[in-house]
């Protein structure tokens, strides 16, 4: 099964709390105000959140106007498209640099799949054939060193780590001078999702932030925050708090594949514009792609 078949697949519980809702109701109204007080409905209840959702048929509405839509099938092309003209904001691509090592800045609450991420984007780009090192910033958690060395060993990258407790700035700090000694392609760093408070946690990733900078002149090269698809509207509150902290590059939205409120992706684009880098739909190793804002609204409405 290719990716896009696995896309479709995974995206098949937040097709049909989202789409076969909108395609059932296009099928039974007619164009007028009680369509799109439903339409509303359905985006709120989907996930995509309040403001976004009424921005949305507001513009619905304004082109269906415009173009005197009668037809629910135009209509629902119309939504297609301002669904992807919303996800294709922003350069979705990973940063390039000319320069080694790229460095990527991994951030995110525990148990949205963080490290897991890093170990994909590991394998990612050792695919390319690229030289990939990984640094376990998370000190705060002994299973989170243990697990970033087990995805180093799966994927054939060196891992740089203290003991549990540790400076994450002080391994930040030895993870860049190594990526830069043995000319490494790309440093990949993991930090903690948690701590005693959250001031605590967004300065400690402010202090990492400020180690890399001061390191490698112009990195980190992206600053990425995993979000769980599944916790819905509560990554929305995510992006604003490591956002407003780090000045985030991009997001990865993982687990995205079991999940009816995949239309958070929507809500969380239109809210922040943010870029979308990645995003995952599965445990396999090669189950987290490049985000295709195309290939997404196909899969979901096909």
């Amino acid at each position: 099964m290719g990716f896009f078949d696995r896309l479709k697949d995974g995206l098949l519980k937040t097709k049909q709390n989202i789409v076969a809702k909108i395609e059932d109701v296009l099928k039974k109204s007619s164009v007028d105000e009680e369509l799109f007080e439903k339409l509303e409905e359905i985006l709120i209840e989907g996930d995509v959140g309040v403001k976004p959702s009424l921005e949305l048929v507001e513009k619905l509405r304004k082109v269906a106007k415009e173009q005197r839509i009668s037809d629910g099938e135009q209509l629902k092309q119309v939504l297609k498209e301002e669904i992807r003209t919303i996800l294709a904001l922003g350069d979705n691509s990973l940063k390039e640099t000319s320069r080694n090592p790229q460095v990527i800045l991994v951030v995110g609450v525990n148990g949205v799949g963080k490290t897991t991420t890093i170990g994909k984007l590991a394998y990612y780009f050792k695919q390319q054939g690229k030289q990939v090192i990984l640094a376990a910033c998370d000190t705060f958690r002994a299973a989170a060193i243990d697990q970033l060395e087990i995805w180093g060993n799966r994927t054939g990258c060196q891992v740089i780590k203290h003991s549990e407790g540790s400076d994450p700035a002080a391994v930040a700090f030895d993870a860049v001078k190594a990526a830069v000694a043995r000319r490494a392609d790309i440093l990949i760093v993991d930090t903690a999702g948690r701590l005693h408070t959250k001031t605590n946690l967004m300065e400690e990733l402010r202090k990492i932030k400020r180690v890399i900078e001061r390191e490698v002149s112009g990195a980190p090269d992206e600053i990425l925050l995993v979000l769980d698809a599944t916790t819905g509207q509560n990554a929305l509150s995510q992006v604003e708090y490591f956002n407003k902290a780090l000045e985030l590059t991009g997001l990865v939205l993982t687990k995205l594949d079991g999940t009816a409120k995949g239309g958070v992706i929507i809500g969380i684009k239109s809210s922040y514009q943010i870029p979308i880098k990645f995003i995952g739909v599965g445990e396999k190793m090669d189950d987290l792609r490049p985000f295709d804002p195309h290939e997404f609204v196909e899969a979901l409405f096909n």
